[in-house]
């Protein structure tokens, strides 16, 4: 039997603006596959020493990209909801859609705070949210006809972002099964 193709969707945007709690909940109600490259980069211990600055591990490039190869096959399979704060890892083939998640600086602010973000690492988040940068960054990686933006503000916008995924994925398995 023939298995049904399912697409692959990539989730990104700065930290804190809702990546993983839509993507958790995406792969729930589509069985599709939910991929944290944050997760897997701490699972394999995949770090290069420590960045005092800003608090946290700094991640091993030549072993992401490892991580990035050994992904590929399941990405060629499809059916995957990819989390990750960047695009510049990843193949631009991998992806059927993009979506940036964005949220309101000031609740950004509080969200990374909540998580013990603080000094130039909070700033930094705050900016990159500010000037779009990863946005930009995936207009640049991506065709532009499948990346969009969906505002990560309040409860609403994550339940009408999950309905909007799912009748996008839906409506993709229709249109290529």
């Amino acid at each position: 039997m023939k298995t049904s193709k399912r697409p692959n969707v990539l989730l990104t945007g700065t930290p804190g603006v809702g990546k993983t709690t839509l993507g958790k909940e995406l792969a729930q109600r589509t069985g599709l596959t939910y991929v944290n490259i944050g997760d897997l980069a701490q699972e394999g211990q995949l770090y290069d020493g420590y960045d005092e600055e800003y608090q946290c591990p700094i991640l091993d490039e030549d072993r992401i990209l490892q991580v990035v190869d050994e992904l590929d096959e399941k990405m060629v399979e499809g059916g995957a909801i990819v989390d990750y704060h960047g695009c510049d890892l990843f193949p631009e083939r991998w992806f059927h859609i993009v979506f940036v998640l964005r949220t309101d600086n000031t609740q950004l602010y509080t969200r990374l705070e909540s998580r013990g973000y603080t000094g130039k690492k909070l700033q930094d988040n705050v900016q990159c949210e500010i000037f779009q940068t990863i946005y930009e960054e995936a207009m640049e990686a991506y065709n532009e006809e499948i990346v969009h933006q969906l505002p990560s503000n309040t409860p609403e916008d994550l339940e009408r972002n999950l309905e909007q995924i799912v009748q996008w994925i839906e409506q993709w398995m229709k249109d290529h099964n």
